[in-house]
This record gives C-alpha cells, sequence and structure tokens, in this order.
C-alpha cells in the first residue's frame, strides 16, 4: 500500500497558505461541484487518483519534452493511449499543494514522474513549480462548471535566480481543465498551444476519487 505523506498543514491564518477558493471568486468558487471544492479547498486531505490518459505530442513538443530533461524531464514526450497513471495530492508544509503524477508508460520499468507544487507566488497570485525549476504563472477560474488553470508566462527558477522564458521558447500556453463527471469520477485535461506552432501537448483522462465513492457508495 503507497504510504501518503503526513506533512502538518500550516495554521489556517498563515499568509502562504494556499487558497483557491479566494482566486477564483466567491461566484466562481460556489458554481463549481461540492466534489471539486474539496478536491481543491484549503482542507483538501491526501489523496491518490488511479486512471488512464491518452498522451499526444507533436513533433516540436517532442523536442520541448527532450530539452526538459535538464529540468527534471517535466514534459512526457510520449504518444499512446490509455497509459495506466497514478496522481498523488497532499500539502507541502509550507501551504503549497503537491500533485505528482506516475504515467506508466514502460510496461514493468520505472514510471515517468512528474512533480510539481501550486503555491502563492510574489504578490500572491498562483504559480506552479516543477521540481527540476520550470515554474507557470497561473490564472485559475471557473467556467461552465470545471475549474481552470491557464498559464500566462513561465519561467526558470535556479536557486535565488528567475530566469523569464520567451512565449517564443516555451512549449505553448498551458491551460488544465478539471472536471467532475459525477459517480466519483473526473477529467483532467492538459492542451499546450504555442503561438506559432499550435498545439504542441495533449493530455486526457479519467480519474477515480475514492473519498466520493466511499461517501457516494459508487463503484469504481
Amino acid at each position: 500500500m503507497t504510504r501518503l505523506p503526513t506533512n502538518p498543514l500550516p495554521a489556517a491564518d498563515d499568509p502562504r497558505r494556499l487558497d483557491l477558493s479566494a482566486l477564483v471568486g466567491a461566484a466562481g468558487w460556489a458554481r463549481l461541484p461540492a466534489a471539486v471544492r474539496r478536491r481543491f479547498g484549503v482542507d483538501h486531505d491526501a489523496a491518490i487518483y488511479e486512471g488512464r490518459m491518452e498522451l499526444r505530442c507533436s513533433p516540436l513538443g517532442r523536442v520541448f519534452a527532450l530539452a526538459s530533461r535538464l529540468f527534471g524531464s517535466p514534459l512526457s514526450g510520449v504518444t499512446s493511449a490509455a497509459v495506466p497513471t497514478s496522481v498523488r495530492v497532499f500539502d507541502d508544509g509550507c501551504g503549497g499543494m503537491v500533485w505528482e503524477r506516475s504515467f506508466h508508460t514502460a510496461g514493468d520499468g520505472a514510471p515517468h514522474v512528474v512533480r510539481s507544487t501550486k503555491k502563492l507566488g510574489v504578490g500572491g497570485g498562483l504559480l506552479e513549480r516543477t521540481d527540476g525549476g520550470l515554474s507557470m504563472a497561473l490564472d485559475v477560474f471557473e467556467e461552465r462548471g470545471a475549474l481552470v488553470f491557464r498559464s500566462r508566462r513561465f519561467a526558470l527558477l535556479l536557486g535565488r535566480l528567475r530566469l523569464p522564458v520567451p512565449a517564443l521558447l516555451a512549449p505553448g500556453t498551458c491551460r488544465v481543465t478539471h472536471t467532475d463527471l459525477g459517480d466519483g469520477l473526473f477529467r483532467f485535461d492538459l492542451d499546450m498551444v504555442h503561438p506559432l506552432w499550435g498545439h504542441t501537448f495533449h493530455q486526457s483522462g479519467v480519474f477515480v476519487d475514492p473519498a466520493a465513492t466511499n461517501r457516494e457508495g459508487a463503484a469504481p
């Protein structure tokens, strides 16, 4: 059995604590399904979600994926359907939310693991950073009952250095959509679109939420 991290939660009034409801706004947050608000709420529980992903990338996307090996391989250059995928979500102990995605694309070999942390950036905006230092400043909002994250700019964070990545050298504007499907299921969609070369990456999959299925009595 996989053991979930048990990092202590920061105090409720800790200014570092990520509160997506405040960033989305009260009206938009209220339009989200209760299951989405629970998964992304301030007091979210650690969880493991299991599902299958469709992974696609363009020839340029594969170039970006190869280049990203210098920064912990946050991009997958694989094109495949029904890839078994597990996602661990847990608090990082400093107010951020860690999303650790494991793509089992090589049979019994080691999975490709991508770990990123969503946290408050300078000025109180939303920042997502991979372990290798690639970061995105994000907008987050509700759209037709789904929670959407959309990148505004990329940067490399190397120690105390922050190196902006020009839009033409980035893999494209990233848009992630989290859509609740009911019955303890949700859909994750990720698309990156380059300003000149169009779609570079597409990832889509359906996952089981154990907490929701236990609460609703639904079968996975």
